[in-house]
């Protein structure tokens, strides 16, 4: 059996491992969510890394994992298709970027088109 040899701490996934009993993540748990009028999203069309399905992403959004989910429903209620939110984007199933942005300023969001 042929183990791969890591040589760097991203191919640890993320973790962080310590040996101090003491130590304590911190999370920034009282992040306020802009208003709309305050947020500069960003959405992008890929289909990289899906195995060629296609998908619309929302990044740049500034406030609590709540705030993001609630957005992300009402985005996916609208264009009636799936999706999920992950690393603090928004990913929507298939090209709607069009539909999205038309959504998003219709909210009150400032979006910019990131791409082709």
């Amino acid at each position: 059996m042929n183990k791969k040899k890591s040589n760097n701490l991203s191919d640890l996934g993320g973790f962080v491992f310590s040996t101090n009993s003491s130590f304590k993540l911190e999370k920034d748990e009282n992040q306020e969510t802009l208003a709309t009028n305050k947020q500069y999203l960003e959405a992008i069309f890929s289909n990289k890394g899906r195995a060629g399905k296609t998908a619309t992403i929302i990044s740049g959004f500034i406030g609590t994992e709540d705030d993001l989910k609630q957005l992300a429903k009402l985005l996916k209620t609208k264009c009636g298709v799936g999706g999920t939110v992950k690393d603090q984007e928004i990913i929507i199933q298939g090209n709607y970027r069009d539909k999205v942005m038309e959504i998003l300023k219709k909210e009150g969001y400032n979006v910019k088109r990131v791409g082709g």
